[in-house]
């Protein structure tokens, strides 16, 4: 019995990680070379009152490590009052900001863009009060809208 009560956890385990509804990663796939995409993103953030802090380049620290790694960079942005805001609705807001967006390239040259949705955010930290909830909501269309903008041509 206990095998069959396993084996049935693990089927809808396996059957909930092809749930797009919900999701708590949000990718872009863009239409331009990763250089041109992270320049584009860069650009658009003053549109958007946010400020460029970081690139962390993962595929050349792990080269430096003789690892290989597809090309992946990571952003990091933000702003500085939005953010102290979202933390008072719950410090542990500190742990997912400030914001970041992952560009990866795969095999096949095609360049993407992973985020985590904010959404997921009031979940994770338990966020319930409107005032926050709207902050978070502002930060999913900026970050749908900067996505949009360095995936296009």
């Amino acid at each position: 019995m206990k095998k069959f009560l396993l084996l049935g956890l693990m089927v809808l385990a396996f059957l909930g990680c092809e749930n797009k509804k919900g999701a708590f990663l949000n990718t872009v796939e863009s239409q331009n070379d990763m250089t041109t995409t992270i320049q584009k993103f860069i650009a658009a953030l003053p549109g958007e009152e946010l400020n460029y802090l970081v690139s962390i380049n993962h595929a050349k620290n792990a080269n430096d490590l003789n690892i290989t790694l597809k090309p992946e960079v990571l952003v990091v942005f933000g702003n500085t009052k939005v953010e102290a805001m979202l933390m008072q609705c719950n410090p542990t807001m500190g742990l997912d900001l400030p914001l970041n967006m992952l560009f990866t390239t795969d095999y096949e040259g095609k360049t993407s863009m992973t985020y985590t949705n904010p959404e997921y955010w009031s979940l994770k930290h338990n966020i319930k009060d409107t005032k926050c909830l709207d902050i978070i909501n502002k930060i999913n269309v900026s970050l749908q809208t900067l996505a949009k903008e360095a995936a296009a041509k």
